[in-house]
């Protein structure tokens, strides 16, 4: 029997220039959407077949990361000459449903300032959800994992440690996880800023002068009514100033009747408390405790 089927088994080969995890010991991940990315996966009882991986995302052994819509490819060296090519596949959402999402997340400010300004709140998994388009994936099935190495596990090693530096991947740009869904930077913000003038009359903003630019809170504020101290200071310079005291302490602008409310669903609680120990589970049973509570939760 040949001993190269088993060449994989030894030490991996030293790296110069891979792509090396930013956290060298303890928990990756460091913003919600990448936890919440690796509590997923280990709520599918991958067990040690995923925890391995962590010390060839920690060497450096992932030599290239590229996430496109529906797919994330990579290569990872392994103890063989010849790196092994990894690929982990994820559905896209429809075109009908990214509109109705995108139309969800035009009409309310706080998503598209938030988003405009480069950053993901927790409320918008929520969002997600309840327009039938879960950010990440409800089972193990739904990921397409693999590897041309020897190693019969799924996830191996290789594709263990690609899902880390993945998770690492969001926490530098969160618009990467909507990318591998089907949405990229560019376009995202580019719809939501035209639906935003559409529903204020205004013309569409300009974005980022470069397509790899984060976008700043200044683009968040272009794209939401014109209103607020800017317009209150116009209008107050030529206000007699008598009146302007009289007006000093009043609202710019009308206030609702009620301040708007976010929904922040049944598993509120789980988001305080964080994730149990390792000894009771860890961020799997955190993941299993969150869908129990969705599931008994007002329907």
């Amino acid at each position: 029997m040949s001993t190269d089927r088993f060449a994989d088994y030894g030490r991996p080969r030293k790296v110069d220039g891979g792509l090396r995890a930013r956290s060298a010991r303890g928990a990756i991940g460091r913003s919600w959407w990448s936890r919440r990315f690796l509590e997923v996966l280990e709520s599918f009882a991958l067990g040690t077949r995923l925890t391995r991986g962590r010390s060839y995302a920690r060497a450096g052994q992932v030599l290239r990361l590229d996430i496109a819509p529906g797919r994330v490819t990579a290569q990872v060296q392994g103890s063989r000459p010849r790196p092994y090519e990894v690929s982990i596949a994820l559905a896209t959402f429809p075109a009908a449903l990214w509109t109705r999402i995108e139309d969800e997340l035009a009409g309310q400010a706080f998503f598209s300032a938030r988003l405009l300004a480069g950053d993901l709140p927790d409320e918008l998994e929520e969002l997600f959800v309840t327009a039938g388009a879960p950010l990440f994936p409800a089972a193990v099935d739904e990921l397409t994992q693999r590897c041309n190495c020897p190693d019969f596990a799924v996830p191996c090693k290789h594709l263990a440690a690609t899902f880390y530096l993945l998770a690492e991947a969001f926490d530098a740009d969160p618009f990467e996880l909507l990318h591998w869904r089907g949405r990229s930077r560019a376009d995202l913000l580019d719809r939501l800023r035209a639906r935003r003038a559409e529903a204020t009359g205004t013309a569409v903003p300009p974005g980022p002068s470069t397509p790899d630019a984060v976008p700043s809170v200044v683009d968040a504020v272009d794209v939401l009514p014109p209103v607020g101290a800017a317009r209150a200071l116009a209008g107050l310079a030529a206000t007699p100033l008598a009146e302007a005291v009289d007006r000093f302490w009043a609202a710019p602008v009308p206030l609702p009747d009620r301040p708007p409310r976010l929904a922040t669903g049944p598993d509120l609680l789980l988001r305080q408390l964080g994730p149990p120990a390792p000894a009771i589970g860890g961020p799997g049973l955190l993941e299993r405790l969150r869908r129990a509570y969705r599931a008994f939760g007002p329907g």
